[in-house]
């Protein structure tokens, strides 16, 4: 069955390295002797172990912090020593705001305490979700480093009234001269703004508003204008798709924003059908990962599949080339046939006329998936008019340019070139929330506050609209980029009052304006609809497509990193130490090289004793640009393809210790994600990577992961002992097989009285996107202990989302049985490493009811509550580690240093500005304690707290987790097992439940659902 597949993590675990067997038996790598640890600097001789009062951690000492934590948002500000009276000390207030910083937009709330913004969550009732990046932006309105506090020029501070005074003289005189100002953006997706722009226009004529995203989706918006007569980005109704075929489109990850809670809308097995996800690409991507059918093909052979597909599908002849995928794409053609307008094709190619030719797809099936008439309005950017601003600046057509929250001195290809051209421009203006290499070289730098300081609105898609309303007073002399252009318009009217007034008269339709700032958004019906679709030669299009693909030996795919983006928050320890979920490394990007290439160029990954992984430097040239980069092998890259994300490399404002990676923009040439004839060298050095896909490994792999197909688990009765995809544990007992639970060394507590809570993970809806882990930092006041420290397994994630990689061949006994041996059972394990199966596993404290961290601690620092909870109590501990050692999931976190207010680890609970985003729930830890999840006890108490106040029963399904709260798909269900009418209680009992290792009888209270795939054979 295939719960019985090998399932392995790394390649070096796939070959039976000695040293990858001994880090499996192994908790702690690098132990670290008591003399040592009270040494130099490199063991952080002057670090402080004292218990400190919490209010001394959170830093109420600061300036900032007083002014921030003195009220809440909608009312005036007035002193703390006088409580307003929406503020209960100790009580959370949540607020419904909106996030778009140019490539996150989300609905989200805001949980603050005593004035200060502390977490975000996904804003449910909008729809709203939210990733590992929408998590982390509470962190970075604390960046004291990197934000702009006061306006300056010439890098000297100056006010506001004269920066006013003296740009508005400069913008005057450019009008009459009739020179060339350039309002040069990203995407706001703010019709509020965009009005507030158009009158900026309409008073210097002279100016143009120009768009640019780092991160081109322009092809796709100029394909939608082509095919449909508007420039916007086509939205999918996932959730009510059969068939889904993407050919590079990276859908649960960045693409269009993503599509995650769509999708898993319609991959619900208990309904007895799931949509058939099909992806064509290069890179092994989230998508891709979590695909019931990976197609690994080179990024010329992705487009060539793709027109092979359109003349499947219509019978056409357009021009192509054959490819090795051919044949499965006939049967991807039938598979589409048959599904209809219920089928889907999808291409994350920037490319026009790949776009065009997806949406000729979508048209000859009559797809109601793609949603033409709710198109989206993000990713508005037009990479070709910023090239033509970069030419218009070098010959001197420009007179004045305005950024606004971008940064092309880093982001453009040309990025040198625009940074010159600068030097011809007479007015230079940067209107940013922080400091960058773009502000840097302007003449004026206006700060602009963070989004969770401001008032703002969204329409991310056609009649769907979102509020931004503050939740902390500004914390810097920053004004909003709207009061800016409203008062160089000649408007006295401030932003909120003129977002208040364009909310009633255009967009409310008679509904109250509190109730849409207290939901955080508005739902109207959408009033641009495509009546048709222009006619178009298809086969010029294909043609076109067929000569701009330049086949060659090897080609690169440029692509964003869940945790990092496009680089926005570069300087976010939150992402920086976030595990991409793919090569489970942090603190770096790097080529993806197949294992073939790798080989034949002469690359490794050799895996350390103490379980780092370091790797080999490559020289890559692309159209004569030459950048040097790590090389990281992976399963699933296509052979003659390369991979490297953008968004890293950033050096410009930011901490030492965030300056990490390789920036590969300069690569980006065109927007194109993907590059022909790239080059490919060995050069000298030995690179050392943050990278935990050897680490924390669980031995008894078979009893880990369960994955069914569809057809199994419609047709086969789950617990059979033979056949069974999720058959229980057995145990040999009185010489007789029976099932482990059966068996008991303990005797059963009664657990039926007050609360029992239980955590249960989908594993079918679990993505893999991360966004639980960073909402359980946030929550948990988890520290960043920074790359060294990760690099040698000593990360404090109290949630890790494991990576598994499978093969077909199941097992090294079942492949000598086939008569597989030495290099044969290598090359087939290899062979399928090629294109591995991929599962993702969210792992935390599992919380045993038999737990066998409590039995071995010497000094009961670690014991279990009555509600379920596996406890720890931080002043008892003494750092024996006799729990970790003991505890098969490998979930407990022994802290070696203490990482607050110490300067060896600058991160943010190293300043008072950073401290202020500390959960005052939780105690900030001393050194030498283990730590672990906690099931987040203090937000059950809470929830226990507020119903006895009110009177009453906990309601259903009231008890949450931060990171059930975060999970955009509904993988993640916490709640109360007694309480029968909770989700969970069902869940518990669903013959997809199973629990990790349960012959070892820890009886869990986390409950994990088998993984279901859509084969296509059910």
């Amino acid at each position: 069955m295939a719960s019985n597949k090998k399932y392995w993590k790394s390649v070096e675990e796939l070959k039976g390295s000695s040293v990858v067997e001994t880090l499996g038996k192994n908790e702690f790598v690098d132990s670290i002797p008591t003399d040592d640890f009270l040494g130099d600097k490199e063991t952080l001789e002057n670090s402080s172990t004292s218990r400190r009062d919490f209010l001394k951690y959170v830093g109420f000492t600061t300036a900032a912090a007083s002014l921030a934590a003195c009220e809440g948002p909608v009312i005036k500000s007035i002193p703390y020593v006088v409580k307003p009276n929406d503020i209960i000390a100790g009580v959370a207030d949540w607020y419904a705001t909106t996030m778009a910083d140019g490539y996150d937009f989300a609905n989200v709330l805001v949980k603050t305490r005593e004035g200060r913004p502390i977490q975000i969550m996904p804003n449910k009732e909008a729809n709203g979700t939210t990733s590992a990046r929408v998590q982390a932006a509470v962190l970075s309105l604390y960046d004291e480093k990197l934000r702009l506090k006061e306006p300056t020029k010439g890098g000297s501070a100056i006010s506001w009234d004269n920066a006013d005074k003296e740009i508005g003289q400069k913008l005057n005189e450019l009008k009459e001269a009739g020179k060339q100002v350039v309002l040069l953006t990203g995407t706001m997706a703010s019709p509020s703004t965009d009005k507030v722009v158009g009158e900026f226009l309409a008073t210097y004529p002279n100016a143009k508003h120009v768009i640019y995203d780092a991160i081109s989706e322009a092809a796709a918006a100029d394909a939608f204008k082509t095919m449909y007569g508007r420039r916007a980005l086509p939205n999918y109704k996932l959730e009510n798709a059969e068939t889904i075929v993407s050919f590079g489109a990276d859908f649960l990850g960045d693409f269009h924003g993503g599509f995650e809670k769509a999708f898993i809308a319609g991959r619900k097995p208990e309904t007895g059908k799931m949509s058939y996800h099909v992806q064509v690409e290069s890179n092994m991507s989230l998508t891709g990962a979590n695909a019931d059918k990976r197609m690994v093909a080179k990024p010329s052979d992705v487009v060539f599949a793709l027109l092979n597909l359109y003349n499947a599908i219509t019978k056409h002849g357009v021009a192509s080339k054959a490819t090795p995928l051919d044949v499965e794409i006939q049967k991807i053609a039938k598979s589409l046939l048959k599904s209809g307008s219920k089928g889907v094709v999808m291409t994350g190619i920037n490319d026009v006329n790949a776009q065009l030719i997806s949406l000729a797809i979508n048209k000859a099936l009559n797809s109601e998936i793609l949603d033409i008439n709710n198109s989206l309005n993000i990713r508005q950017g037009n990479f070709d008019e910023v090239q033509n601003v970069v030419s218009d600046m070098k010959s001197g057509k420009v007179g004045g340019i305005l950024t606004v929250n971008i940064d092309p001195s880093y982001t453009l290809p040309n990025a040198t070139e625009f940074t010159e051209a600068l030097n011809k421009v007479d007015l230079k203006v940067a209107l940013s929330v922080e400091n960058n290499e773009t502000v840097n070289a302007m003449e004026y730098a206006l700060p602009a506050p963070h989004f969770l300081e401001s008032w703002g609105d969204t329409n991310f898609s056609e009649g769907n609209y979102g509020l931004v309303q503050p939740t902390i007073q500004p914390l810097f002399k920053t004004r909003q980029i709207q009061d800016t252009f409203l008062k160089w318009s000649g408007s006295s009217t401030s932003y909120y009052d003129y977002l208040k007034s364009f909310w009633s008269t255009e967009i409310l339709e008679g509904s109250s304006w509190n109730k849409a700032l207290h939901n955080g958004f508005f739902n109207k019906t959408a009033s641009a609809t495509v009546e048709g679709s222009v006619v178009l030669s298809i086969e010029e299009v294909a043609l076109k497509l067929k000569k701009s693909t330049s086949v060659s030996a090897m080609e690169l795919n440029l692509y964003t990193k869940t945790g990092l983006g496009d680089g926005k928050q570069a300087n976010n320890p939150w992402l920086q130490e976030f595990p991409d979920p793919i090569t489970r490394a942090s603190w770096d990007n790097y080529l993806t090289m197949s294992i073939p290439d790798a080989r034949e160029l002469g690359f490794s990954n050799p895996v350390k004793d103490n379980g780092a992984i370091n790797g080999d430097y490559a020289k890559v040239t692309v159209n004569g640009v030459e950048v040097v980069v790590p090389v990281m092998i992976q399963p699933g890259q296509a052979k003659g393809s390369v991979g490297l994300s953008l968004g890293f490399g950033k050096t410009f404002g930011l901490k030492e210790e965030m300056q990490v990676g390789v920036n590969a923009y300069p690569l980006y040439k065109g927007g194109n994600n993907i590059q022909y004839n790239v080059a490919i060298e060995k050069v000298v050095g030995t690179h050392k990577f943050a990278c935990t896909q050897v680490q924390k490994t669980i031995a008894g792999r078979h009893d880990i992961l369960k994955v069914a197909s569809l057809k199994e688990y419609n047709t086969v009765a789950p617990k059979d002992h033979h056949h069974g995809w999720n058959k229980p544990a057995y145990v040999s007992y009185d010489h007789k097989e029976v099932e482990a639970k059966t068996i008991d060394l303990w005797d059963e507590h009664n657990r039926e009285v007050g609360h029992h809570f239980n955590l249960s993970i989908d594993l079918t809806s679990c993505t893999g996107c991360g966004a639980c882990v960073v909402a359980c930092h946030a929550e948990n006041n988890v520290p960043v202990v920074g790359k060294n420290e990760v690099r040698v397994g000593r990360d404090m994630h109290w949630l890790r989302i494991d990576r598994y990689y499978s093969s077909e061949v199941e097992t090294r006994e079942e492949a000598k049985e086939m008569g597989l041996s030495g290099g044969d059972l290598y090359k087939a394990l290899e062979t399928e490493a090629e294109n591995p199966e991929v599962t993702f596993q969210p792992m935390m404290c599992q919380h045993c009811n038999h737990a066998p961290c409590e039995t071995v601690c010497p000094v009961a620092a670690t014991s279990h509550g009555r509600q379920g909870q596996n406890q720890m109590a931080y002043n008892r501990c003494v750092g024996t580690r006799y729990c970790a050692n003991n505890c098969p999931y490998r979930v407990r976190r022994f802290n070696w240093f203490n990482y607050s207010n110490n300067n060896e680890f600058d991160f943010n609970m190293n300043n008072e500005y950073g401290k202020m985003v500390l959960n005052p729930d939780v105690v900030v830890r001393s050194r030498g304690v283990m730590e672990k999840c906690s099931m987040c006890i203090q937000m059950t108490q809470a929830t226990i707290l507020k119903a006895k106040k009110e009177g009453r029963k906990v309601n259903v399904n009231e008890f949450e987790t931060a990171c059930s709260s975060a999970c955009t798909t509904g993988a993640m269900v916490f709640g109360d097992v007694n309480n029968k009418e909770d989700e969970v209680a069902a869940l518990a009992e669903d013959k997809r439940a199973y629990n990790v290792l349960d012959y070892l009888q820890t009886k869990p209270n986390v409950i994990y659902q088998v993984k279901v795939r859509n084969t296509n054979e059910a």
